[in-house]
Formats: structure tokens, sequence, C-alpha cells
């Protein structure tokens, strides 16, 4: 009996190889190696505050997960939670139904129920997991793989696993709904806003008046405000059994959900040995920038006397994590300087960089496959200089049909196709072209190549060839990143998830991926199943990642083939800032094979829904003269408006309102407005039905053109500046005319107009209150309450 109780135990805690012909999916039968996971929704304090997150066995992160080339995974995934969830085994190569991606790849896992994952181990290196079912990666759902290879080629003497993230005491849902909305809370919470003060005062005002001509508030880094950053869940951690002289492999992770971050160490310069799990030539390096769902292994050696410090801080200086390996006196890292916005802005100015594109199109394309160059400087790509064997990923992953042990694609030999492409704003002059020199750059695009040129990746170099057969045949696909801050829409050539097809490739081409990043913010691109070549100045031995992080107004060039041992199926394409894929960057790549019978049940418009879904806020004003209320609730095209306001002399007026967005900055709209004619009378109510445009125009001014049934014609302008670190300036103008069309003039007169204007100050007290004080013409001057919910 105690024998039978010591194996269920062995059985729940994982770790416990049991037969191969146990497990039906494993015909090769492999070694199993199988682990339990429960996902539970449990309070947590990681942040100075109890709130709800959710815990993977109990904690934050999830247990690492260890296993060795050969094995056969077998993970049980029980959700006790009271919503779907879901995981995804982020860098590793597994048949597509294994994948974790619910309603595209794989069944979510209902509330109640478990999922069982399995598949082979077909590569070494550092991975990790997380949940891809909405917002639940930022609430805590991720973890740590640890792959050992069958043969160990490094040396060092153990492994140390450090996992990065960020967390708020926010729901993320709440987060999101505050990106949506478009204020500045986060940034002055931060303290990384740019007001117009100390713009003024670093003598930046036609930089920034650049910006605003291009609908830009300033220069932006990272959206949204963490109290605190985390590795292993701790703010700052110890590891003091490591001895003096002994090696230690980091396998840093970073698991966040939209962080990302400047990595340095303190003693000697530990060495860099792989890149999202696949070896890199061995090199010295420090200070390394981390982007969202890469990892980086370093081995150190540990100090005779001290601890080696390792400090991570967050991309735009908001905050940092630390880790200490060894005992003693702490060797401290080097501390990098918090990032200079408004100096970017001036740079930016200067070189006259376009800082925009459209995240939504007019009339969006079906089929991008061929999307080709939009914007930028053009130049010619020599294809054959890029030699375009497959890539060689650590131990010999069953790649094509050559099973366990293959080294190479089976490839098939078809002709090559040269073909001329325009690329816009090349971040590396060097990058996609081997050491070909670009003749025709210019002055102002080397400039923005040396501002972002410590983002690239040319200290990667892989141990050995990764370029392709030159007979293959390729296919260009040109992915321009886009975005707009205001209203938190994310896209790819204009176009968001929701609106776009699924993009074909197929096991018998090269698939070549050209993102180029049109935004100010950072977009680590990850594709699922693959790894491909990051095309970099080491050009045949380009290192392979299944991460790239493509910096802003750059541009970096990817390359795949299908034959890594899965060609089939629907795989996601995505930006890792999760609150950028759940804007809608995000593509489908599909091999256009017959979707797995299994996914009958699941459809794929459910994963997509949930990047185009209604986000709801509100805003009410109570002051001395007036009170006003304003209710929105959006998604990526359409916007319902209910507004209301009503002075203290009992004028009253409320509207509600449709809006449908043609583009980023236009829309149309119609609604009704209720407002009473003669001041101090309720009982006279006049209904009118309107209908407009609405646009957001140079220098950010929010333009408003009507006309209502009485055939009355009305325009207002209204804008919001910040002038000070947490306090801004608010304006409207209004004019609507009366021709005279209808019966409601006094007798003799055939016009009649109207002028409303007001101004205010708002303080703010947090993101949800803010203090405000203003003039209307209407009601007078008075001050009061502003509640934001």
């Amino acid at each position: 009996m105690n024998h039978l109780k010591f194996v269920i135990i062995l059985l729940f805690i994982g770790n416990y190889p049991v037969s191969g012909q146990e497990v039906a999916g494993n015909p090769d039968n492999l070694p199993i190696r199988e682990y339990n996971l429960v996902i539970k929704e449990e309070m947590v304090n990681k942040a100075g505050k109890k709130v709800e997150g959710m815990t993977i066995n109990g904690s934050i992160p999830g247990p690492t997960l260890e296993f060795t080339v050969g094995e056969y995974a077998v993970i049980y995934v029980k959700n006790e939670m009271s919503v779907e969830t879901s995981i995804h085994w982020h860098g590793m190569l597994l048949p597509n139904f294994m994948d974790g991606v619910p309603y595209l790849t794989t069944p979510p896992i209902k509330p109640g129920t478990t999922f069982k994952y399995e598949f082979p181990i077909r590569q070494s290196g550092t991975y990790w997991y997380h949940s891809h079912t909405m917002f639940q990666e930022q609430s805590g759902v991720f973890g740590s793989l640890l792959i050992n290879p069958k043969e160990k080629t490094l040396d060092y003497d153990k492994d140390l696993i450090l996992m990065l993230s960020d967390w708020t005491n926010e729901k993320p849902k709440s987060v999101m709904r505050n990106l949506k909305r478009g204020n500045e809370w986060y940034q002055m919470k931060k303290g990384t806003s740019t007001p117009l003060n100390q713009v003024i005062g670093r003598g930046a005002f036609g930089a920034q008046l650049d910006f605003w001509r291009q609908r830009m508030e300033g220069a932006d880094i990272a959206d949204v405000y963490y109290p605190a950053f985390l590795i292993n869940g701790e703010e700052s951690v110890e590891y003091p059994q490591f001895k003096p002289g002994e090696k230690v492999r980091l396998r840093i992770i970073n698991g966040s959900a939209s962080s990302q971050f400047w990595m340095t160490f303190g003693g000697e310069t530990p060495m860099l040995v792989s890149a999202d799990g696949q070896n890199v030539v061995p090199i010295a390096h420090n200070k390394t920038f981390i982007a969202t769902a890469e990892t980086y292994d370093f081995i150190v050696a540990v100090p005779q006397n001290g601890k080696i410090e390792l400090r991570v801080m967050a991309q735009d200086g908001s905050g940092t994590t630390t880790a200490y390996i060894g005992q003693g006196k702490i060797l401290p890292a080097e501390v990098v300087p918090k990032p200079d916005k408004i100096k970017m802005m001036q740079q930016m100015a200067k070189m006259d960089m376009k800082m925009w594109a459209h995240a939504l199109k007019f009339r969006p394309k079906k089929d991008e496959r061929y999307e080709m160059k939009e914007y930028g400087m053009q130049m010619d790509m020599d294809h054959s200089k890029m030699n375009p064997p497959a890539p060689r990923l650590n131990d010999s992953v069953a790649q094509g049909r050559a099973g366990m042990d293959g080294d190479k694609m089976n490839m098939p030999k078809d002709s090559m196709k040269h073909e001329k492409m325009d690329h816009s704003n090349m971040g590396n002059s060097e990058m996609a072209m081997g050491e070909k020199a670009i003749p025709n750059m210019q002055k102002d695009d080397m400039a923005k190549m040396q501002m972002f040129s410590e983002y690239n990746y040319d200290f990667l170099k892989s141990p050995q060839k990764t370029d392709f057969d030159k007979d293959l045949p390729v296919k260009e696909v040109l992915l321009n990143l886009t975005g707009n801050m205001n209203r938190y829409i994310w896209s790819l050539n204009g176009v968001p998830l929701s609106e776009t097809d699924k993009i074909k490739i197929s096991g018998k081409e090269i698939t070549r991926i050209t993102f180029n990043n049109l935004t100010m913010m950072h977009h680590p691109m990850h594709l699922h199943g693959h790894f491909f070549r990051v095309i970099n100045k080491n050009g045949e031995y380009s290192p392979l990642k299944h991460t790239v992080n493509v910096a802003p107004m750059q541009e970096v060039t990817v390359e795949f083939s299908g034959n890594q041992g899965d060609e089939f199926g629907d795989w996601f394409l995505h930006c890792h800032i999760l609150y950028h894929m759940n804007a809608g960057m995000d593509r489908i790549f599909s091999y256009d094979t017959p979707r797995d019978p299994r996914m009958k049940e699941y459809p794929v418009y459910k994963l997509i829904n949930e990047t185009d879904r209604f986000y709801t806020w509100s805003l009410l004003d109570v002051a001395s003269h007036m009170t006003e209320f304003n209710f929105v609730t959006s998604n990526i095209r359409n916007q319902f408006n209910i507004s209301a306001e009503y002075g203290w002399n009992k004028n009253l007026e409320a509207e509600v309102t449709y809006e449908r967005y043609l583009h980023d900055y236009l829309r149309v709209f119609g609604g009704v407005n209720v407002e009473n004619e003669m001041e101090d009378n309720l009982d006279e109510i006049s209904t009118t039905a309107i209908a407009g445009i609405r646009y957001l125009t140079p220098y950010l001014f929010n333009l408003d053109v009507r006309i209502d049934n009485k055939l009355r014609p009305q325009i207002s302008l209204s804008r919001e500046i910040l002038i000070f670190p947490k306090t801004a300036i608010f304006g409207e103008y209004e004019y609507q005319a009366n021709f005279g069309w209808v019966d409601d003039l006094p007798a003799g007169d055939n016009f009649a107009k109207e002028v409303i204007w007001n101004a205010g100050v708002e303080y703010y007290l947090s993101r949800n209150f803010s203090l405000m004080a203003s003039y209307d013409n209407r009601f007078g001057a008075g001050g009061g309450l502003s509640a934001r919910f």
C-alpha cells in the first residue's frame, strides 16, 4: 500500500519515466517523461498588494519542466479556473495539434477539464510555455522548459533558469481598456511622459510640432505601467549556493507580457552561448537587449570573492530587477542610462522621419502574400548573394522526413526565383545581403540605421551554416508593422487580423519575410512551430531564432523552409507584446492542408474575435457650473457613443451616435441629438437626427463636421495638451449655423448662428480621478472632479 502511494505521488509530481507502450501517441516507443500542471485562480502578492492571479501548481511562474532529447513528453494540464485556458509550447517543434493556440490548432481547455499534450522532444535548449488565451500570460500562466541534449557539448557545471516577467495589480482587461481610451496616465505614472514645459525647456518645441503634425504625442517606448519587474517571481533573487570557480549556465527567458529589457552583468564578461534555444558561436557579451519572448543563455564563472549582479532594466527605464550569483561582496553590473525621449524626438525630427503608418486601410486586401513596397527608399536585392542546405538545429531536430537523427532537411530542387524587391527604411546596411553594400543609401537613412543600431543581431553567429539550397524557389512576403497609438490598434500592412485571410505557404519553397517597422514601438515577432534564419552580417552563418525583435523604423528579414517536420496545418505569427497581439498584430501562415478533424467543433473565428473585442469606458465630470457624461464602447471599426451635459442654468443636451471608422483618423457617424431649445425650459425638448464625419487632424485636433435633419450645419474643433507632468489644458470651439430653411427663426430673420466654446485645465490625481476647472460661455466658470471608469 505504501509502495502504491509512492508511485502515485511520483506520477503527480511528474519526472517519472514509464513504458512508451502506455501512450498510444508514441509510435516510436520513446521513453516517456510525464508532468501534471494545474491552473488555478488564486490571490497573490507580487507588488505590495493582494490581487487575483493565475497560478500553475500554486506558483508564478509555473514549475520548470525538464526533458532530454529523445524522450516523449506527456503533460496533463488541468483547468481549475472559471474560464477557458490553454498552453503554448513556445519555440518547440511539435505536431500542429499540440501547439496550443486555442481554436486555431488546439482545443481550449474548458473549466474543470484536463487536456493531455504529448509530443517527441526533438531539440535541446532553453524554452518556455504560456497561456495563449486572452491576457492570462499577464496574470501568471507561464513557466520554463529546460531540454538537455543527448550529449553535453558545452563546458559548464550547473544550470540556473532566470525567468523575467512584469506584473500589474490591475486586471489585464482594464489595462487594455486604458490603452484603448488613449490617455497618458501610464506614462505619467512611470515618469516617462514628455509634457510641454519639459519640451520647451529643452529647446525641442520644433520637434514636438513635428510629432504633432504626424499625429504623435511624442516618442514612445513602452505602453504599460508596471509596479514590479520580477525574476523567478521576485523583485530580487539571490543564489548563494553556487561555489567559487563553478561555471553556471544562466538560462534567461523573457516571459513578460509586454516588457523588454537591458541586461548587464557584474564581474567578468559572461559568454553568450545560445539564443532562443539554439547554439551560437560563443562570444563575450555583456550589455544585451532581450525582447519579449526571447531567451539567451550565458555561462558565468562564480568569482572567488564576491557575487555577480545581474541587473535587468525595463527598456524605458521605469524599473529594474536583480539577481545575485555567488557569495560575498557584490560585483555591480553596469547601470544602463534611462532613454532620453525628448532627445529622441529631436533626432527623429531632424532626420524628418515618417513616424506613423495607417493601422487601418480604407479597403483592406484579403491576400497579402505579395504585398510589396509602400514606404521609404527603394533598393534592389541580389538574392544570389543571400545563398538562401537547411537550417541545422540543436540535436539534429527531426527535420523533414529524416527522423530523429536526421542532420539535413530533404529539399526539392526547383529553379531559384531571382526577383527585384523594394524595401523601405533598411535597418541594417548588411542585412539580407551578406556583405553587399547599398549604393543608393541616403544620409538620413544611414542616420536612422545608426540611431537604432544597438538593437541588431550582428553579434549572433551560428556555429554551422544555416543557409538553404540555392536552387529552391523563394516566396517573398513583406509585412509592414503598422499601428495607431491614439486608438491602440496594431496591424500588419495596415490590416488587423480580423480583416485578412491566411497567408499560404508551401513546404517545397523558402518563405522569406521582411518585417518593416513603420511605428515608434519595438515589435518582437514570433512564428509558431518554426525556426527562421535572421539574416545578418554573418550571411550563411546567420543565426536561427523563433522570435525576432524589430526596432522602430528598422527592417529585418527572416526566412524558413516548411521542411521542419510538421509542414502542414496553420501556424500563428504575431507580435509577442501581449496587448499588440490582442489588438490585431497577427497573421496565420497556412500550408493549405485539410484541418485536423479534431478541431471541427472549434471555429477559428473565435480566436480572431479575441483581437477585435469591444472595450467600454466612461467619463463623468461633476463641477460647480455643469456636469457632463460620456460613454464609449468600441472595437476596431465600430464605435457607439452616448454623451450628455447639463448646466446648472438648466441647459440640457444629449446625444447618441454610431461611428464607423473608414481608416485610422476618419469615421462617419449618425445618430440623434436631444436638447432644450429654450434655456430654463426643460419642457421644450427638440429631437433631431444628425450625420457627419469626425476626423483627427494633423496636430491632433479632433474635428467634427455634421448636419441635422433641419439642415443646420455645425463644425467643432477640440484639443488637449499635457503641459506639466500631470497637468493638461483642454479646449473646444463649436459653430452652428441656421439659414432659415425651417420655421424656427424669428419673423424677418433668415440666418442665425450659435457659438459655443470652453477651455479648462485638468490635474490627474490617479488613473481614475482628476481635478478640473473650466470656463464655458454658456455656463460660466467652475470646477470639480472628473471620474474615469
